[in-house]
């Protein structure tokens, strides 16, 4: 039987609607007959993509240009292409990495992955097509030799450095152990992506400067002359520049700036767990659900439940919730999130996630239990381990938001503090760009984003549309 591209109890129509919403323009247009956006969903359900494509590009030749329906085709077309480019391998290919790297004999245990989704695939337009990190996941998620396991030169870091953050804080939520750092960022879209003389927009993550964690953010070069950088209201935030793409040239952005990071922990036998004010806005925003991927389905709640039985210490409830996703969700390369309609549904019926995978299924666990949660991402900036990277922050009433890191993980330790370091801290090396999933952007983007709820990486587009992150590379270096 055909597995179709959706996964069981995702909430598709969300999804759906999210995608179109976030591809209108503003301005409308006289309407005309309205086209069957059902049925190219159930497309997309069954994995008929090339069907999609095919529909999208007729709406798209009869409608306005960048009216209503123009821009629906258009990002449903997005979504199907870039369901394809994560699910790029064939069979073939994936029976020749799993000899190359496992052997022959593993191969009798393919279908046994396959069931049991440790090796990830879809049927697209009637044939069987793999993950493009499936393998390597399988590896990640296989049990292993224990008198094997090597400890990971991050998590020995970690370890040192959270152990320094504790003995220096002498004081409740103490900011510690600060650190400089001047990076240069740099987007290259390759050459002929768009024709020459377009100009090609671009939105880069930038360091937001609410947070007391980070300071001394300092613009140092860019690339352009002209720039604007958002406020730092906006929930993520940028540098937005403009380029005009030259025949047979890479076009480059580039910016370099430099900001001071903080570590902050708090001991845990020192917050105060007052009773939330439930009436209050912050208490109302940040324990209410968030469409599309942060949902109390019945799934949701059960399982909550079941983790955190009769405690109604808010404390005691995010810890159960971090303690059993750090045991039974590993991490795992993740498919783009801008094709998975429901983050958290993923990430239980596959027994997996990467960073933000797995924030989002913790925010939504506490959430569903009334701790307020808002998410936060950017940079993880740790020697030689320099990456996109998704946190968040709890929020306790008398003490305020406390830093949280659900895929730092509980750390080897026998110290209880070391341990849990992540539950209630948060180490130097971090850049923060977010403070929330699926914010605006200033200036507005005008088409269906690479990354519609995160921004890490960052954004381009011309005036056919956006320019996906196959069309680009990016590269920070942190001098």
């Amino acid at each position: 039987m055909k597995n179709s591209y959706f996964y069981p109890n995702s909430p598709l129509i969300f999804f759906f609607l999210f995608i179109l919403m976030m591809s209108l323009l503003n301005n409308c247009s006289e309407k005309k007959m309205e086209p069957d956006w059902i049925a190219a969903e159930n497309l997309i359900q069954n994995g008929e993509l090339a069907k999609v494509i095919d529909w999208a590009d007729s709406i798209q030749l009869n409608s306005e240009k960048y009216d209503d329906n123009w821009m629906k085709a258009d990002s449903l077309m997005q979504l199907s292409k870039r369901i394809k480019i994560d699910f790029s391998l064939s069979e073939q290919e994936i029976i020749t990495q799993l000899k190359d790297r496992l052997g022959d004999s593993v191969i009798a245990d393919k279908q046994e992955w396959e069931d049991n989704k440790k090796l990830e695939y879809r049927y697209i337009d009637g044939e069987k097509r793999y993950f493009k990190r499936s393998v390597s996941n399988l590896i990640r998620l296989l049990p292993k030799n224990s008198d094997s396991l090597i400890i990971d030169p991050l998590d020995q870091f970690c370890l040192s450095h959270s152990a320094d953050v504790i003995n220096e804080t002498s004081a409740f939520g103490q900011l510690t152990q600060g650190k400089d750092f001047v990076l240069r960022y740099r987007i290259n879209l390759a050459a002929e992506a768009v024709p020459a003389g377009e100009i090609v927009r671009c939105w880069m993550p930038w360091p937001k400067e609410i947070h007391e964690r980070q300071t001394n953010i300092n613009l140092i070069n860019v690339s352009e002359n002209e720039y604007v950088i958002a406020t730092d209201s906006n929930l993520q935030r940028s540098i937005y520049m403009e380029k005009v793409a030259r025949a047979g040239e890479e076009t480059v952005f580039e910016i370099k700036f430099s900001f001071r990071s903080f570590a902050q922990y708090f001991k845990p036998e020192e917050i105060v767990s007052k009773p939330y004010l439930k009436d209050d806005s912050l208490y109302i925003k940040y324990t209410a659900e968030q469409a599309p991927h942060i949902l109390f389905s019945d799934r949701i709640k059960a399982l909550t439940d079941s983790i955190v039985g009769q405690e109604n210490n808010p404390l005691e409830i995010v810890r159960k919730i971090y303690y059993w996703i750090d045991e039974n969700i590993p991490w795992a390369s993740a498919l783009e999130y801008g094709i998975m309609p429901c983050i958290p549904s993923y990430v239980l019926d596959y027994k997996k996630g990467d960073c933000g995978m797995q924030t989002l299924l913790f925010m939504t666990m506490a959430r569903y239990k009334g701790i307020p949660v808002k998410w936060q991402s950017g940079w993880m900036l740790h020697p030689n381990e320099i990456n996109l990277h998704d946190w968040c922050e709890v929020y306790y009433e008398g003490t305020g938001w406390v830093p949280l890191d659900m895929s730092f993980s509980l750390q080897m330790s026998d110290n209880l503090s070391l341990k849990d370091f992540y539950i209630t801290g948060i180490d130097s090396y971090r850049m923060i760009v977010n403070d929330d999933i699926g914010a605006d952007f200033y200036p507005p983007k005008k088409f269906f984003r690479s990354e519609p709820w995160d921004f890490q990486r960052g954004e381009l587009e011309w005036s056919g549309g956006n320019l996906y992150f196959n069309l680009w590379d990016y590269n920070m270096k942190v001098e």
